[in-house]
């Protein structure tokens, strides 16, 4: 069941970031605040959160673009490795996107690390298509990679 994040969650989601992802102890941090200012009602932004019998498996993080009209930016999405391939990952894209639409957004953009190829064939196969690379950009050798999908209008 796809359903707003509420301040429960918060040690599933952090625990669920290092167990699907590996984020370093800064990336906890900052995933924490994110969920703080959310939990705070302090931004446009919002948190969704997959349950499956109790247990969160999945959970994702989208928030507007800065001057813009209707642009969104999905920062986080984790499904655990051990509910991934089952098609959780593709139900919480198409929930955040059907979200974004009911409120007349009109596009969705998501960034990787280009050496995160089973995260890029992902966005792929959710129908995104690559729209800009960003030499170096995380590190020498390691290129952002931005996906777009325009949302229906």
């Amino acid at each position: 069941m796809i359903r707003p994040t509420t301040a429960k969650d918060t040690a599933a989601i952090l625990a669920l970031a290092n167990a699907a992802i590996g984020f370093e102890p800064d990336e906890q941090a900052e995933l924490s605040a994110t969920l703080d200012q959310y939990l705070a009602g302090s931004s446009a932004a919002f948190w969704l959160t997959d349950e499956d019998q109790g247990e969160i498996v999945g959970a994702a993080y989208c928030a507007p673009e800065a001057m813009t009209n209707g642009t969104w930016n999905l920062l986080f999405i984790a499904i655990h490795p051990g509910h991934q391939d089952k098609g959780r990952g593709k139900a919480l894209m198409k929930f955040v996107e059907q979200r974004l639409t009911a409120q007349g957004d009109r596009l969705l953009l998501v960034e990787t690390l280009a050496s995160f190829e089973d995260t890029r064939a992902f966005y792929r196969h959710c129908n995104y298509e690559e729209e800009a690379r960003i030499r170096d950009y995380y590190d020498a050798g390691q290129d952002k990679v931005i996906y777009r999908k325009q949302l229906a209008a």
